[in-house]
């Protein structure tokens, strides 16, 4: 074979799931992100013959259709808008949702923190909306696992129609199942197949047994909790199980600043506590955890006990005709409508 003729490695390798969605021109059912001349952002879903109406005229979508991604179009005012397809980070605060999803700040930390690499057997909890799964579905490729638990199935179908809707369809690497997650993954799963699991509940500490059984030796665990007791009573069930490595925990804040000629400064507004992460890692049976120099004795009362609750934590609740309106609008692929 001669060299003009051998293919590339590219074409040797089948295009990964949702690849081609985020290539070419614009088409018939995709999200695009307008931005106007003073930075203000739309996200509309293309449609033949539909248009975009603002106070200043409107776009009609055919116009966009078939346009290469950045380009720049102009309502029937005259207003001109550049059109991109929106960024994962987009897409996520976006997209519809039933629960509060995990921002792309903390996803991001999840991915690399918790070494998730391609081919991975990966197991979460609770789904939520899915905003994370999209992220551990893209590091763990076609080729990896993931198996996310959620106990209401309302936020389960929410979290598919948005995953099926970024990928273009079904992710050949998901599986949900519903249920409480440390009754069933011990169920789904064999004993030390798994290499990483990832928790983003109210109490994860009632699951030590049912991540113990299921992670490999060295494989990784992380907990994503919202409060400092939540993330307290996670460590010290961690260290005194002995079956995992000394807890890290930490939290990220994320500042922008505003660029403009001399005036470079940091932006007034932050995205600041989200949430707390912490990591622990399976060691191998048999194997006793170092002992720490020094350790603080820490009792819990039974009325520290009784308080895990959704709403003593903070989690504003969501009525079930939001949960429903939500699934439809996930499975259509539309944009969640700010709150007025």
């Amino acid at each position: 074979m001669t060299e003009s003729s051998t293919p590339s490695p590219s074409a040797l390798v089948p295009e990964p799931t949702g690849a081609a969605m985020r290539r070419g021109p614009f088409r018939v059912g995709e999200r695009v992100q307008l931005t106007d001349e003073r930075g203000r952002m739309n996200t509309i879903t293309l449609e033949a013959g539909g248009a975009f109406h603002t106070h200043k005229g409107f776009l009609n979508h055919d116009v966009v259709i078939g346009l290469p991604d950045g380009s720049v179009v102009t309502n029937t005012a005259g207003h001109q808008y550049q059109a991109l397809r929106p960024l994962l980070s987009d897409f996520v605060l976006s997209m519809p949702r039933g629960a509060a999803v995990v921002y792309p700040k903390d996803a991001g930390q999840i991915v690399t923190m918790a070494d998730i690499f391609p081919g991975a057997r990966v197991v979460e909890a609770g789904v939520g909306s899915g905003a994370l799964s999209i992220s551990l579905l893209r590091a763990v490729g076609d080729a990896g696992y993931l198996h996310s638990f959620e106990r209401r199935q309302e936020f389960a179908e929410i979290a598919r129609g948005n995953v099926e809707t970024i990928f273009g369809g079904p992710h050949p690497a998901w599986r949900v199942s519903l249920g409480d997650f440390q009754d069933e993954v011990v169920k789904a799963e064999e004993p030390a197949s798994v290499d990483r699991v990832v928790l983003d509940m109210l109490a994860p500490w009632e699951c030590l047994d049912a991540v113990a059984t299921v992670l490999a030796p060295g494989g990784v665990w992380i907990n994503y909790v919202a409060t400092a007791t939540q993330l307290s009573r996670t460590a010290e069930a961690i260290r005194a199980d002995g079956r995992f490595t000394e807890p890290d925990a930490w939290e990220s804040m994320v500042r922008g600043w505003h660029l403009e000629g001399l005036a470079v400064r940091p932006e007034h507004r932050m995205v600041g506590h989200t949430g707390f992460l912490l990591v622990a890692r399976r060691l191998a049976d048999g194997v006793e955890p170092l002992a720490r120099k020094k350790r603080a004795k820490t009792e819990f009362t039974q009325e520290d006990l009784n308080a895990w609750t959704p709403e003593s934590v903070g989690e504003r609740l969501v009525s079930d005709r939001k949960l429903r309106r939500a699934a439809r609008d996930a499975r259509a692929g539309r944009v969640e409508e700010p709150e007025v």
